[in-house]
């Protein structure tokens, strides 16, 4: 008598084969994922510097003077989310598809770096670099939830997951 069907080693390789497949994907998947969702960021931190570039148009090349952040939605400070909502069309360009708490919280998953207040666009200088505006930060992620870290949006209206400003060495300006 001949019998139909799958032996129970026959079926446990076929389970073992899938769980090691999944477990081989999965990593890919997510690490796929993340890379997405940091490009989608970085879009996001361009699109903020060209509505900068809107505002400083309309009001003779000077940063607005912002708080770096908000801790809730219902503070009513000057912030990047609120400064430029009408620059940037709509708060979804102040969610990072990476963040899942901080834009829900305070309607931004970005930082403003408040050095740079109310300062002429001709005259930004960070930690000494002066007329390098590849070199000056303006806006960066809230948090390093992406992963090659955090992205970046520089006062050249390029952003960049890449560090790129330095310090001027005293000793040999």
């Amino acid at each position: 008598m001949k019998r139909n069907g799958f032996t129970l080693t026959e079926t446990l390789v076929v389970i073992v084969i899938i769980a090691t497949l999944a477990g081989i994907a999965y990593p890919i998947t997510t690490s796929l994922v993340g890379n997405a969702r940091e490009a989608a960021c970085l879009q996001k931190l361009r699109s903020i510097g060209i509505g900068f570039q809107a505002y400083l148009q309309d009001n003779n090349n000077r940063l607005p003077e912002l708080a770096p952040g908000r801790t809730s939605k219902s503070q009513d400070i000057p912030v990047i989310e609120t400064v430029l909502m009408d620059y940037v069309g709509g708060e979804d360009a102040f969610h990072c598809p990476a963040d899942k708490k901080q834009f829900l919280k305070s309607g931004s998953s970005y930082g403003w770096n408040s050095t740079q207040n109310g300062q002429h666009i001709s005259q930004l200088a960070f930690f000494g670099v002066k007329d390098r505006p590849e070199l000056i930060p303006l806006v960066t992620d809230k948090e390093a939830w992406h992963p090659h870290g955090t992205n970046i949006l520089y006062a050249d209206s390029s952003s960049s997951n890449q560090l790129r400003f330095e310090t001027k060495n005293r000793e040999n300006p």
